[in-house]
């Protein structure tokens, strides 16, 4: 563009700002920036007016301006690059798109982290008891099968005051997001944490920070700090068969995180209890403590089939009626034929059965891959679920070294908020039905065959859904 083109760009871009700038708070400012950056009115690479110019402009302090600057540049939407001014930043990928599967085909793609289809229950039965369309209601039917609510309810880890279903866990913490999280809020999340998350809370403007997270939970001394230095509006957790590390929160912790946590009475809790059945620890919850601030989603993904695509939210009324009412502006309701299908599955002794011996199977393989790498010196977390989360001196080394014995892991770096002192891969342990010391071999070998750690990388998303 030539500079004359340039320089009247420039100057047409305050009157833009000023002029979509409603609330003249720094979180107003920057949430009028944010929406044109959205909607393509400020296109990545512009060249931002000064701040003194933006103040002068609006009539506010060149304070507020530079923190509305701040709460963009930690959300990703400007780069600010000294003496050369302020830009727009090019459209941030988000981390799934930035991993990707392999680009040649492996013969053990450990990558996914998904559940084994062999370990699934089979549907037929269900499928054919719910061939007759009892499920097949009316607009105007309740958006849950009663029956579906009261098993839900039994099965919940504390009496909700309003539960609903929706189309998996990512929808729901996507819906929550939308209910509970505004643009510069502050949000607490596990350190490693699940990227899709981290990808919706950046999508929402959200200022994501990391909770370190030990062998029973998330450290409540950290949390408490934090609380009183940022103020956050949400903790999103994920309480057992933590994905990646495959931590479970205990009984104890929940209850300490539950004492810490009433100081901050603003705060709502979001479990995603996503491994479900196949999970051994039990179903602790900070809703046991906290019930009237507490959103628990339960999914049956893993469990049950990932094309169910069913989860169930309860929690407060507060909270879960505005999903149940944004939801009457698009699909209305899951669809009830997959509420059937569920609900048979759920009470089905068959099933219950064969969820139970999935879980066993689940557990036996963690064991036996983590005893092998143990033998070998390797450093591995897998206590529950399906993940297993490896140290590695180099991450990019060790997947190439992997691929090369045709095995596909999943970077750690995506999942980190914050650098955690060490590089990590995630493989979907889940997987592994057998061949437990030749695994463990190769896997050791991407361990003590790399060289020095490579730095900072870019994020990315593990592949599999909830």
């Amino acid at each position: 563009m030539p500079i004359c083109n340039r320089l009247f760009r420039r100057g047409n871009l305050l009157p833009l700002i000023t002029g979509a700038v409603e609330d003249r708070s720094a979180r107003g400012i920057a949430a009028a920036v944010s929406r044109l950056i959205t909607t393509g009115r400020l296109p990545a690479g512009e060249r931002l007016p000064t701040v003194r110019a933006v103040a002068g402009s609006l009539g506010v302090s060149p304070t507020t301006v530079s923190e509305a600057w701040r709460n963009l540049t930690l959300a990703g939407a400007i780069d600010t690059r000294g003496r050369s001014g302020t830009y727009v930043s090019g459209p941030a990928l988000p981390r799934f798109a930035q991993l990707g599967r392999p680009s040649v085909a492996l013969a053990r793609d450990l990558s996914t982290g998904v559940p084994d289809p062999e370990l699934l229950p089979d549907l037929s039965d269900a499928l054919g008891r719910i061939g007759d369309g009892r499920w097949a209601g009316s607009y105007l039917d309740e958006p849950v099968l009663p029956a579906l609510e009261a098993v839900l309810r039994d099965r919940w880890p504390f009496p909700p005051e309003r539960l609903t279903v929706v189309d998996g866990a990512l929808d729901a913490l996507d819906r929550l997001v939308d209910v509970v999280v505004r643009y510069g809020d502050h949000v607490l999340v596990e350190n490693p944490a699940f990227p899709p998350l981290l990808d919706r809370l950046q999508a929402a403007g959200a200022t994501v920070i990391g909770v370190p997270l030990g062998d029973a939970g998330l450290d409540p001394d950290v949390l408490r700090q934090l609380l009183a230095e940022r103020r956050p509006v949400a903790l999103f957790l994920q309480p057992r068969a933590q994905n990646p590390t495959g931590v479970s929160m205990t009984a104890a912790r929940a209850a300490a995180l539950a004492r810490v946590l009433r100081g901050a009475p603003h705060l709502l809790v979001v479990e995603d209890d996503h491994a479900g059945d196949i999970a051994t620890a039990p179903p602790v919850s900070l809703g046991t403590h906290l019930p009237g601030r507490t959103v628990h989603v339960a999914s049956f993904s893993k469990s049950h089939g990932p094309d169910l695509r069913l989860a169930a939210v309860g929690g407060p009324a507060a909270v879960v009626d505005q999903v149940i009412e944004r939801r009457l502006l698009g699909p209305g309701w899951s669809s009830r034929l997959l509420q059937g299908v569920l609900l048979d599955l759920l009470t089905d002794p068959g099933v219950i059965e064969s969820v139970a011996a999935a879980r066993t199977a689940y557990a036996e393989r963690r064991a036996a891959l983590l005893a092998a790498l143990g033998r070998r010196g390797v450093t591995a977390t897998a206590a529950d679920g399906i993940n297993l989360w490896m140290s590695v001196p180099d991450q990019q080394n060790a997947m190439v070294t992997l691929a090369a014995h045709g095995i596909g892991a999943a970077p750690g770096a995506p999942f980190c908020v914050t650098p955690l002192g060490g590089d990590h891969l995630r493989l979907t342990a889940g997987l592994v039905a057998g061949g437990f010391d030749d695994l463990a071999e190769v896997l050791a070998s991407a361990v003590f065959q790399t060289g020095r750690g490579s730095g900072a990388r870019g994020r990315g998303h593990p592949h599999g859904w909830r």
